[in-house]
């Protein structure tokens, strides 16, 4: 099955376009013990609760450096590793079906590339990646694996993008912004390379529906992974209203939020209904992500 059709099938089996950030931060987390202990008792419970009321996300997105930052390599100590092997595991076995973006924003020369994908892919066993597109083809195109997904950053969520995103490049048709030139060769590549899609920002609402309304008349299938709802102040509804008016099918989209699907409480003290916060989070999320 290809990664588009596997977006679409488990959109239309979830009925939502939720991506679920796993993003945790061991200091706020519910639960004791050693760093492997306490992620997999706490996202043991969580998934539980989420499978027991029948509450699913399309998607779900583990940030590899929230885990290979509880390293200790030089201690032999690979437990924030280990720990996603484990949520990976349990993914597997909660929800089959449902893809799983590995979050790493990789990009190196053409062999340093490989041994990304690799890494995501082969030993990781993603069924998706982000990757940035600054060194070009040489080092995005091995990353086209067959039946993968490859998320390119376009226009990220974060504040500090636009002092690059959007400077001003002249093209054939005039002047533009770099992100709408990025998007040109992001779909360019994803003629070769079913699969390939873009990162692009709910915290910039402008871009995001020029940008969707590019790919929806592009002739190519590009999904979009689009972060920045939740803590960051997108909005999950006016990001689903704009593509829906631009004629982008939502199927392939993946809306993310991390913090605050798995501790909206931010920081300590943790609250005691901890569990029914997560869960109504998402499901709130889950519900602005209709399709």
């Amino acid at each position: 099955m290809s990664y588009i059709e596997i977006l679409i099938e488990s959109a239309e089996s979830c009925g939502n376009v939720t991506c679920m950030g796993l993003d945790p931060q061991l200091g706020v987390l519910p639960g004791e013990g050693d760093t492997r202990t306490k992620l997999n008792a706490y996202f043991d419970e969580l998934f539980h609760r989420m499978r027991l009321e029948g509450v699913t996300p399309a998607a779900f997105k583990p940030n590899i450096g929230y885990y290979s930052a509880l390293d200790n390599p030089r201690d032999e100590d690979f437990s924030g590793s280990l720990a996603l092997v484990d949520l990976l595991e349990m993914l597997e076995s909660f929800f089959p079906g449902i893809p799983v973006i590995l979050d790493s924003k990789r990009g190196d020369i053409a062999r340093s590339s490989l041994n990304y994908a690799i890494e995501a892919f082969d030993k990781w066993q993603s069924d998706a990646v982000t990757v940035s597109p600054y060194m070009g083809t040489d080092s995005v195109s091995p990353f086209g694996y067959e039946d993968k997904g490859v998320y390119i950053l376009n226009r990220t969520s974060n504040p500090g993008g636009k002092i690059i995103q959007n400077i001003i490049t002249k093209s054939e048709d005039g002047e533009e912004p770099l992100y709408l030139a990025v998007s040109k060769t992001i779909a360019a590549w994803a003629a070769e390379h079913k699969g390939f899609g873009a990162v692009v920002g709910a915290t910039n609402m402008a871009e995001l529906k020029d940008i969707a309304a590019f790919y929806a008349k592009c002739g190519q299938s590009i999904p979009l992974l689009i972060p920045g709802v939740g803590s960051q102040g997108g909005s999950a509804p006016e990001v689903m209203e704009a593509m829906r008016s631009v004629g982008y099918d939502v199927r392939l989209a993946r809306i993310n939020s991390s913090s605050g699907l798995t501790h909206p409480w931010k920081k300590a003290p943790i609250p005691e209904d901890w569990l029914e916060m997560c869960l109504s989070n998402l499901k709130k999320l889950n519900d602005e992500t209709r399709i």
